[in-house]
């Protein structure tokens, strides 16, 4: 399993931006990919994840309405689009893959850094 994101970059509080998630992946289980994020000094926070079979997504409290998932089976990609950014959404964002039966997510991606300043 290989991921990549990208997407990052520096907001402004208000704006948007939308982080993609490339996905090498080869099974025929049932997988779910997902979003974390950490801050400086903070613990990493799970975002969401989505079911890629199905697309249903799963947010955070802290992001629902602003934050939407969605997948593009074609091009094996995830996207996290964020809107409303806040200074808090500040972080690193991780995707990440848990294949069932797995219950945790074992493979990660090198993470994408976002800023959100006031």
């Amino acid at each position: 399993v290989q991921l990549q994101a990208s997407g990052g970059g520096l907001v402004q509080a208000g704006g948007s931006l939308r982080l993609s998630c490339a996905a090498s992946i080869r099974t025929f289980s049932r997988y779910y990919m997902g979003w974390f994020r950490q801050a400086p000094g903070k613990e990493r926070e799970f975002v969401g994840t989505i079911r890629w079979s199905s697309g249903y997504t799963n947010l955070a409290d802290s992001v629902k309405g602003r934050f939407f998932m969605s997948r593009d089976n074609a091009k094996n990609t995830m996207y996290l689009q964020m809107n409303n950014l806040k200074p808090d959404d500040t972080a690193i964002y991780y995707c990440a893959v848990r294949i069932e039966p797995s219950n945790q997510y074992d493979y990660w991606g090198q993470g994408t850094q976002v800023t959100v300043s006031s």
